[in-house]
This record gives C-alpha cells, sequence and structure tokens, in this order.
C-alpha cells in the first residue's frame, strides 16, 4: 500500500485499524506483527505509536467499537417493535445480517477475546452480556405473555445466538441462497423453535 502522505490523522487512523482488522482476520492477533501492519498502510513501525500505545490497544479498540455498534444496531432495529414475537424476529434478521455483513469484524470479536488482557477482556465480556441480555428479555417478555415457549430463556438465548453466529463459519455471498433467503429461513426456525409464528412487526404508535 502506497504511504499515506499527507492523510489527516482520523484518516491514517482509520486505514490502521482497517489494515488491522484484515491482517488479524487473515493471520490472527499473535501472528500479526506492527511492522506487518506498518507496511500495509505505508508507514514506518515507529509511527503507528502516534494512533495506539501497543498491539493490545489496538486489538481492544477493534473489539470494543465492534460491540459498541453492534448495540448502537440493534437498538435501532428494534426500536418502536412492541410485540414479542416481533421483536424475536426482528432480532433473529438483524443479527444475521450484520454477522454475515461483518464477518471479519465478528470472527475477531468471538476467537480473539482469548487474546485481550484481562481488564479489557472484561469489559468486552460486559458488552456482550448486554447483547445477550436483549434477546434473554425479548424471550422472558414473551413467555410471560404466552406467546413464545421456552422452558428456560437464558439457554434458548444462548442456542439462538450459537445458530445465528455461525453462519459467519460458512456464508458465502455467491452461495447458491441470497441474504434474503437465508434470513427467512432462520427466522422460521427461530420461530419454530420457541413455538411461534411469523407475523407481521407491529411499531408502536
Amino acid at each position: 500500500m502506497a504511504r499515506t502522505v499527507g492523510s489527516s490523522g482520523p484518516k491514517t487512523a482509520e486505514a490502521i485499524r482497517a489494515a488491522g482488522i484484515r491482517l488479524i482476520y487473515e493471520h490472527g492477533f499473535e501472528a500479526m506483527s506492527l511492522r506487518q501492519l506498518a507496511a500495509e498502510v505505508g508507514l514506518q513501525p515507529g509511527s503507528l505509536y502516534k494512533y495506539f500505545d501497543t498491539k493490545q490497544d489496538l486489538l481492544f479498540d477493534i473489539v470494543r467499537e465492534h460491540l459498541e455498534d453492534l448495540l448502537a444496531k440493534i437498538a435501532d432495529a428494534l426500536d418502536g417493535i412492541v410485540d414479542p414475537v416481533a421483536r424475536l424476529a426482528a432480532f433473529a434478521a438483524f443479527h444475521l445480517r450484520y454477522h454475515m455483513t461483518l464477518k471479519s469484524n465478528v470472527y475477531i470479536a468471538n476467537m480473539e477475546l482469548r487474546s485481550l488482557e484481562p481488564d479489557n477482556r472484561a469489559i468486552i465480556v460486559a458488552m456482550r452480556k448486554r447483547y445477550e441480555a436483549i434477546l434473554i428479555d425479548i424471550l422472558r417478555e414473551g413467555q410471560a405473555a404466552g406467546a413464545l415457549h421456552a422452558a428456560e430463556p437464558r439457554v434458548a438465548a444462548f442456542a439462538i445466538l450459537a445458530m445465528l453466529t455461525g453462519i459467519c463459519n460458512w456464508y458465502r455471498a455467491d452461495g447458491p441462497m441470497t441474504q434474503d433467503e437465508l434470513v427467512t429461513l432462520h427466522v422460521d426456525l427461530v420461530l419454530g423453535g420457541v413455538g411461534a409464528k411469523r407475523q407481521a412487526v407491529h411499531k408502536a404508535g
């Protein structure tokens, strides 16, 4: 990659982040060197320290920003949807589309959790639990209303997340099914698994 001479600080920082995501996804965090990262963005290795103090800081920033984005976007996806069955369908559809679109970010957030130092890992785990709690609450609310049936909502939520997130392992943009077809299939599986049927999405107001 050509040297980023004249780039603004934010532009260079974004280039470093994008290169970091690509290299960690392709080679793993431990195998990626700062010299390799610097070469990708056309900088001297020492110049990277203007943007982050350590390689660990870079990983933490990538994973934290991923979780912040995930939490913000699921809130938008569910905004105004009041029916628990519709909320569950919307959650599943969002999760699938997000994970098919940002496979490398998701992979890093899941597989490189082990590479985070304890304090950083604790922050990320807390953010993951906030996301999981959204689905657990949907299942609990649906069960209380008699619209969903899960013997243990927490366990059901983990099973649903495992199935939906698994799409990252095999989805291909050039595969035999489109994203829309895969979303329809998986949402029906999720709803059927908790005794619900697909229905129209109803939003407040």
